[in-house]
């Protein structure tokens, strides 16, 4: 073989490996979007949900969910508020939906009751107790939250945050990722 083939068949040997680098890396992109569709990462910011999330607990959340079905009481969700973070931006919160559209929320004596039953919870610490007095029926297209650790939780019961439309909610939390050891699905 000549030089001028040989350095030919270098040249077609380079095009192609760039080429197919090209549809790896456009590959990947794309992959990267359709999956974004899908799912988002969120870090865990604040105790209001402790003992199930803790701060800096890295999740993942379902978006799709949302899209074919509503949120259903006990799901713990993610959505956008009208609270400000220092940057400016609106803090993304994460709760646990207590009543849906049609359902009576009553807190009382520390208790929480859904449509007249006394709310069962195992996922608060023993003795935990709900501060403030509501009763309410949760209007359409409205999510009542609150978070697990009930004293030191901004949510539904307070007019910094207030109902959630359910427009607002970005997906349900489906999974832990980190810290590893405490990987695990969330109910």
């Amino acid at each position: 073989m000549s030089k001028k083939e040989v350095n030919q068949q270098e040249n077609k040997s380079l095009k192609s490996s760039i080429i197919e680098w090209i549809k790896v890396f456009g590959l990947a992109i794309i992959l990267a979007f359709v999956i974004t569709l899908f799912i988002k990462p969120t870090l865990v910011r604040g105790d209001s949900m402790v003992p199930t999330l803790h701060e800096n607990d890295y999740l993942i959340i379902n978006r799709i969910g949302y899209k074919i079905g509503q949120p259903e009481n006990g799901d713990v969700i993610v959505f956008k508020s009208d609270l400000e973070q220092e940057d400016g931006s609106n803090k993304d919160l994460v709760k646990r939906v207590i009543g849906v559209e049609g359902d009576e929320v009553l807190i009382t004596g520390g208790q929480v009751f859904v449509n007249g039953n006394l709310l069962d919870e195992p996922y608060l610490e023993t003795g935990m107790y709900t501060e403030g007095e509501i009763d309410l029926v949760v209007p359409e297209g409205k999510l009542f939250v609150l978070g697990d650790n009930r004293e030191v939780s901004l949510d539904s019961r307070y007019d910094k945050v207030g109902l959630v439309d359910v427009s607002d909610v970005e997906g349900k939390v489906f999974v832990r990722l980190y810290p590893f050891n405490d990987i695990s699905l969330i109910d």
